[in-house]
């Protein structure tokens, strides 16, 4: 795979991953991973929060087995035996919560690892490339840019699909249904569609079609607890009796129940479509062909703003300018001068960019290497010893492990770009080339030798 290829990848993935500082595993292992990010972080101005996209899982009382060991964990200690399968392995798994049957997964991987060496299915990172021999470790990525990673997730996911319209259609033929109301206390009896037709009709409370849903009965009774908890199911506050709460669901019409909630998602069958994809992405999808049209209008095409947030506070900014700007009198940070400084690449710049936003979300000083106990103490600590600019030797930051983003949703890493020693260079090298006029003292012979009209005899020879 290409160097931007990979880093494409590991900028769209979610990864479980441990980000670890130079010294990777010694490190961890001597902290007991106290050091580990297990994902990437989010920035909070994200809109839709992908960490918590569904993702349709397994029974959760299924073991998990390591790869190459006898270690296991059930499914719910999940980062547990991936913490052990970095650590002790060396071995990452990108995208570990789009994964339908991550049990399967696992086993399937481990059986393909006893035929085969694991470099033959994983991209290897080495680790402290520049540095002695000795010091030197691979590490090896696990991810669906491989074939057969990426069958096998399609076809965990498509059996999964399968599994929950075989539960729908139980429930949509199930004539033993039995529940009360969870407004009136009416008693419905038979078919789901009675109690879910009589809430949105008498209580203008809807859940969705009754088709739509899946797993009715316990999508009922985690809202039955939350209004037994007296939870307001919208903007789920917490009501001191149950006259309040059901005023409060009348009177701010909040008899529905939060969309943005990763809870429900489990319920609706649509989040089961597509790997990775919420509901709201699948149903503003318009399948129409897509057919060229010269009269196409896209004056009316509106970008999305990209927000930046800087490098060492919560300041965000919609201009990459300002923000280098904010950077650069706020924090005495310049970017771009490091990048002048340094000559520094593309990918070096994303490294460093990396480097940093982990260490200061880890409330470490980047030059010093001195822990601290908040965002304030770092802060002022690389303010008044002067270490803003103070980057340690290149060959820590310049390490393969910081390509993996910090934040998975960090627009800065979109906005870098080569040196500008390498753009004046390819102006350069464009200025260089040689333009020589061709001679026209003697158009006739010109016209009879020259190239377009050779070529234009050729063309009319061979019609």
């Amino acid at each position: 795979m290409q160097p931007a290829s990979i880093f494409q990848h590991l900028i769209g993935c979610r990864l479980c991953f441990y980000h670890v500082a130079p010294n990777m595993a010694a490190s961890d292992r001597s902290n007991d991973g106290q050091d580990s990010i297990l994902e990437p972080l989010s920035f909070p101005e994200q809109t839709i929060d992908s960490s918590n996209t569904f993702v349709p899982q397994c029974p959760r009382n299924e073991l998990l087995v390591c790869l190459f060991c006898s270690e296991s964990a059930p499914l719910l200690q999940k980062d547990v035996l991936l913490k052990h399968l970095l650590l002790e392995h060396k071995l990452v798994i990108a995208d570990v919560k789009l994964i339908a049957d991550l049990p399967k997964y696992m086993l399937y991987w481990k059986g393909r690892f006893l035929e085969q060496p694991v470099k033959d299915f994983c991209s290897v990172i080495k680790t402290n490339s520049t540095g002695p021999v000795e010091k030197q470790e691979n590490y090896f990525l696990l991810c669906d840019v491989l074939p057969e990673d990426q069958i096998l997730r399609e076809k965990l996911q498509q059996k999964r699909l399968e599994e929950v319209l075989e539960q729908q259609q139980k429930e949509r033929d199930d004539s033993s249904f039995h529940r009360l109301c969870m407004f009136c206390s009416e008693e419905f009896t038979g078919n789901r569609s009675s109690l879910l037709n009589h809430m949105a009709r008498e209580h203008s409370f809807s859940i969705g079609l009754p088709d739509n849903i899946v797993y009715c009965n316990e999508f009922l009774d985690t809202l039955q607890s939350k209004l037994d908890n007296l939870q307001c199911l919208y903007c789920e506050k917490i009501f001191r009796d149950k006259t309040t709460l059901k005023d409060h669901m009348r009177k701010k019409a909040h008899r529905r129940i939060n969309a943005n909630n990763r809870e429900y998602d489990r319920f609706y069958v649509i989040n089961y479509l597509e790997l990775g994809k919420t509901w709201e992405e699948v149903q503003s999808e318009d399948d129409r062909e897509l057919v060229d049209d010269e009269n196409d209008d896209w004056s009316d095409w509106q970008s999305h703003p990209v927000s930046a947030v800087c490098l060492f506070c919560d300041h965000q900014s919609d201009t990459m300018d300002h923000i280098y700007t904010h950077m650069k009198e706020a924090h005495g940070f310049d970017l771009h001068s490091l990048k002048t400084e340094l000559n520094l690449k593309f990918y070096q710049q994303v490294k460093l960019v990396n480097f940093i936003r982990r260490h200061i979300h880890q409330n470490r000083c980047y030059g010093c290497q001195e822990n601290f106990d908040s965002r304030a103490d770092i802060l002022h600590h690389i303010m008044a010893k002067s270490h803003v600019m103070k980057l340690p030797e290149m060959s820590i930051w310049d390490q393969p492990q910081y390509f993996f983003p910090t934040y998975e949703n960090d627009a800065l890493l979109c906005t870098l770009s080569d040196s500008d020693e390498d753009e004046r260079d390819e102006t350069n090298r464009s200025e260089d080339i040689p333009v020589i006029a061709e001679d026209i003292s003697n158009l006739k012979i010109l016209k009879q030798t020259s190239v377009l009209n050779q070529l234009l005899k050729h063309r009319g020879s061979t019609c």
